[in-house]
C-alpha cells in the first residue's frame, strides 16, 4: 500500500456551478469526499500542490493522505473531471478507505519488452494495445501502482488476453472474476498504406540510382570540361 501523497484540503459549505468557478478563479480546485460508512464533504484543494502531484501516474493508483488540519485519512481518487481545453481540473472526488475492506480500481499496464517483441523486431509487425489498465480489486495493503505484462516472445498476428497477465497476490481482476477474457495486446501486419508508401520510397530510389549508372549520365561532361 502506497502512501507517499499527502494533500492538504479545507471544507467548503457552498455548492454550484458559481461557487466552484469562483474557486478556481482563486486558485482552488473542488471536490467531494466520501465512503467508509461517513457522510460525504464538499471540500476544495490549492491548485498547484494537487497539479504537481497528479504529474505521478502512481497519484491515481496510490493510498493518498488527505489532511484537514491535525487529522488525517486514506483515500484513493475515484474521479477526476478535466477542462476539454485548458490544462484545468474541474473537480476531484476522493473515495475514505479501510484496511479491511477491499477497494475497486483501474491500474495502468506497464508493457515489457515491446520492441524487442519478436513479431516486431524479427517479423515486422506493429504493436495495438487493447487494453491499458485492467480493473482490480483488493485491499489496500495488496493495491499495486501499475500492472506489468511482458510481451518479448509475442509473435505477429498473436495477441495477448487478460488471462495471460500474472495476477499480483491479493489482486483479483474484475473481468475475469465476471468470466470475461479480453484481449490486452497484439501484434499486427503493418497497415496497407505503410507498406505502400515504403514500396513507393524504395521504388524512387532505385529510380534514382539507375538514372545516375545510364550511358548518358556517365558521357555527360563535367563542369571542369574545355568547350
Amino acid at each position: 500500500m502506497s502512501t507517499g501523497f499527502e494533500l492538504e484540503f479545507k471544507a467548503r459549505e457552498n455548492t454550484g456551478k458559481s461557487h466552484n468557478r469562483r474557486l478556481r478563479h482563486e486558485g482552488r480546485v473542488p471536490g467531494i469526499l466520501y465512503g467508509a460508512g461517513r457522510d460525504a464533504r464538499a471540500i476544495s484543494l490549492e491548485w498547484n500542490t494537487l497539479m504537481h502531484q497528479m504529474e505521478r501516474e502512481a497519484f491515481y493508483t496510490s493510498i493518498l493522505s488527505l489532511k484537514e488540519g491535525e487529522n488525517t485519512q486514506p483515500v484513493i481518487v475515484k474521479d477526476v473531471q478535466r477542462h476539454p481545453i485548458m490544462p484545468q481540473i474541474l473537480h476531484i472526488d476522493f473515495q475514505r478507505i479501510l484496511e479491511d475492506e477491499e477497494i475497486s480500481l483501474n491500474v495502468p499496464i506497464h508493457f515489457i519488452g515491446e520492441e524487442q517483441a519478436k513479431g516486431v523486431k524479427l517479423q515486422g509487425g506493429e504493436i495495438q494495445h487493447l487494453m491499458t489498465e485492467i480493473e482490480i480489486s483488493c485491499l489496500p495493503k495488496n493495491l499495486p501502482e501499475f500492472i506489468e505484462l511482458d510481451v518479448t516472445d509475442l509473435e505477429l498476428n498473436q495477441l495477448l488476453h487478460l488471462s495471460d497477465v500474472t495476477v499480483p497476490e491479493g489482486v483479483t481482476f474484475t473481468d475475469l472474476a465476471h468470466e470475461r477474457d479480453p484481449a490486452v495486446i497484439a501484434i499486427n501486419p503493418p497497415r496497407r498504406e505503410e507498406v505502400e508508401e515504403e514500396a513507393a520510397e524504395e521504388a524512387v530510389a532505385v529510380e534514382g540510382e539507375e538514372a545516375a549508372t545510364t550511358p548518358e549520365a556517365a558521357e555527360a561532361p563535367s563542369e571542369d570540361t574545355e568547350s
